[in-house]
């Protein structure tokens, strides 16, 4: 890269998928919360998920053949546990000059940041070490004026701090009437295990949706573990702009095990009450139940996450519920997916603009002999695909957002 560099810092303008921009001193921190609803994300909730930027993304125009993004991560490391998909930027760039971000240009790491390790029992953290600031540095571009989508890692806290170029940078934005699309669900939402945020189901169906019909904007408010109905969410969800809600519910309530049949059901109720209040009392919306999962469809939670000793290799998870607890109320994926089902049924009747997809229709038994789940809990990266497309398809046909009268 050229020794006369120019020095663009990240604004606001640059930066799409991101509910919250936080000021630090060293740049600008994406949350997927309200500043509101992180105050209540506290005691026993982990407020990491709610800060992983899974879906945010830096859209920018530039000529410059290379570019440098200086951001800041920070890196959770838990004490002797194997680590996962590795964080990955992924650089996603336009074919021709006045298209959109349609080529995967490259998947690139970098180094620097905080380090944090964690205990692998209580989650606390260990030790902290400061180093550096991360450089991306990204090469190749064309040498004409070119679109960039960066996605960022969506399994660590970034800051992000300046561009480093010898060509201007410029914030793209999204493109002119694209239909504002806000998705919650559970860690498959999220991004697990794909490699790679662009990768995630949500990601693949809004790009795909995009190529096929009209642009899509994508606000991902996928949660790891955390989609169990939290009032926060919901208020979240209530006060972002969307043309089109989705929310994906049910497999966190399972696999952790947090409610009964009988708490269950008027925590869906007062979920969906809270998201109507407001902007979004017509606003379509989708719920979505669980794709299908062999450890769970007929067995509560909650899920452990263990080493397999065999072949395999890497963490698995299984069920430790019993069966029988069924009889007192405790809540398997197939219970659930019939009492979503009930509850769309019974609100459609004063709610035309709410609509009911089965998550088999996005994956079901028998594609866990050609999509097998490496850990028995989530997709891998073709998983995601197989369900992103078919997300999409379900849309196109469905007309997106879907009608009042479908």
């Amino acid at each position: 890269m050229s020794a006369e560099m120019l020095i663009t810092p990240v604004t606001p303008e640059f930066v799409q998928g991101a509910v919250d921009l936080e000021v630090t001193e060293r740049g600008l921190m994406p949350h997927r919360l309200t500043p509101a609803a992180r105050r209540h994300v506290n005691g026993p909730v982990d407020p990491t998920v709610f800060s992983d930027p899974s879906g945010v993304r830096l859209r920018l125009r530039t000529a410059a053949e290379e570019l440098t993004l200086v951001t800041w991560p920070q890196k959770r490391i838990t004490e002797g546990q194997p680590d996962g998909p590795p964080p990955v930027y992924d650089v996603w760039r336009s074919s021709s000059p006045d298209g959109e971000a349609d080529t995967l240009h490259a998947q690139l790491t970098a180094e620097g940041g905080t380090w944090v390790v964690l205990d692998p029992v209580t989650g606390s953290e260990i030790s902290r070490k400061e180093t550096r600031p991360a450089q991306l540095r990204i090469s190749g571009l064309p040498a004409r004026p070119t679109l960039l989508e960066i996605w960022l890692p969506y399994q660590e806290w970034t800051t992000l701090v300046e561009f480093r170029s010898p060509a201007p940078v410029e914030p793209a934005g999204p493109r002119p009437g694209a239909l504002r699309w806000v998705h919650h669900g559970s860690s498959i939402s999220h991004g697990a295990v794909t490699v790679g945020a662009s990768h995630a189901w949500p990601a693949v169906a809004a790009r795909t949706l995009s190529a096929a019909s009209s642009p899509v904007h994508l606000t991902n408010l996928g949660f790891a573990g955390n989609a169990k109905l939290d009032p926060f969410t919901a208020r979240t969800l209530r006060e972002i702009p969307a043309d089109v809600i989705t929310l994906k519910l049910g497999i966190n309530v399972v696999n952790g095990d947090s409610h009964t049949l009988r708490s269950f059901t008027p925590a869906v109720h007062g979920f969906l009450d809270t998201i109507r209040e407001g902007r979004h009392a017509e606003t379509p919306l989708v719920v979505i139940s669980p794709i299908w999962c062999g450890i769970h469809e007929d067995t509560p939670g909650p899920v452990e996450a263990y080493t397999a000793r065999d072949s395999h290799g890497g963490t698995i998870f299984r069920a430790l519920g019993d069966p029988a607890d069924t009889a007192r109320g405790r809540i398997t994926l197939r219970i659930l997916r019939q009492e979503l089902e009930r509850i769309i049924a019974l609100r459609r009747e004063e709610d035309p603009h709410l609509h009911f997809l089965s998550g088999l229709e996005l994956y079901g038994e028998s594609d866990a002999a050609t999509h097998p789940f490496p850990d028995d809990l989530h997709p891998d990266t073709a998983g995601h695909r197989l369900i992103g497309e078919r997300f999409a398809d379900w849309a196109l046909r469905a007309g997106f957002p879907p009608a009042a009268a479908m």
